[in-house]
């Protein structure tokens, strides 16, 4: 979805002049321009009020992936670059860049990243390549002095715990395996519980996210995605607590489900899990 109330800004057949005779880029364009001039809520929009949407996008990108649902796909991917171009539109607007920099600074960072396919004199094996060099000097160019720096601030708190002990991992500060990291969950377990005896409430929010950076540096050590581990349990919960609703709403006692006790809960929690 483009926001809860807005139907999306789709095109299928554009009769407007101003929408057709074009290439679907000059069309996309077009079509932006427009909706900037004319409508009222499109008008209204900054980088900040369009941010919250573009992620959203993202997600249901994903979540069509997941279902493997082809035509969704189609549809959110054409979501996602609605957001795109608003935030190319945007930026043009402010004589800062528009879409077709975008684009063309995205093709030489892509040219640039991959010598072994465009380089004019010798083409040097993928594996030979120094990626995270070649990044390094990107960031570099940018003036971004860390090595963590660039690492997106709004991405899920999981997935940027991951790619910043990655980031760390490459400079040597890491464990040589995953045997330490289990001495170090201990360690901060127990400090959750410290924290939980010191009814301190900053304190156990602290030391509960020390807990969760170190079992995502467990699960980096072990070669897993924390937060796609983290989206399998979510479902494989879904899937069990609706199964134990399903229970409920099928079985004699007419009761609410608020009205049985923990203990039968768990029973019917055992039964959904086989």
């Amino acid at each position: 979805m483009i926001r809860p109330d807005v139907k999306s800004h789709e095109v299928k057949a554009p009769q407007n002049s101003l929408l057709s005779g074009e290439t679907p880029y000059a069309r996309l364009k077009n079509l932006m321009t427009r909706l900037r001039n004319e409508c009222p809520w499109d008008s209204q929009q900054s980088f900040e009020t369009i941010a919250p949407y573009t992620i959203e996008e993202a997600y249901e990108v994903d979540d069509a992936i997941q279902r493997k649902d082809m035509g969704e796909l189609r549809e959110e991917l054409g979501d996602l670059l609605f957001q795109v171009v608003f935030h190319s539109k945007l930026a043009e607007e402010e004589n800062a860049f528009d879409l077709d920099d975008v684009t063309n600074g995205l093709v030489e960072k892509m040219v640039r990243r991959h010598p072994h396919i465009f380089a004019e004199d010798s083409l040097p094996d993928a594996e030979d390549i120094n990626w995270e060099k070649m990044k390094a000097a990107e960031r570099s160019a940018k003036g971004q002095t860390s090595r963590l720096e660039g690492v997106a601030l709004s991405l899920p708190a999981l997935m940027r715990a991951q790619k910043l002990q990655k980031r760390a991992a490459k400079t040597g500060f890491d464990w040589p395996s995953a045997a330490p990291v289990w001495d170090k969950i201990d360690e901060e377990i127990a400090e959750v519980k410290e924290a939980i005896d010191s009814r301190d409430k900053d304190e156990i929010e602290n030391e509960i996210g020390d807990l969760l950076f170190t079992v995502v540096n467990l699960s980096r050590k072990l070669g897993v995605d924390s937060e796609i581990a983290l989206r399998k349990a979510n479902a494989k919960f879904t899937s069990r607590f609706q199964n134990i609703e399903h229970q409920i709403e099928t079985s004699a006692n007419q009761k609410p489900i608020e009205a049985y006790s923990l203990d039968e809960l768990e029973a019917l929690w055992i039964k959904a899990k086989s």
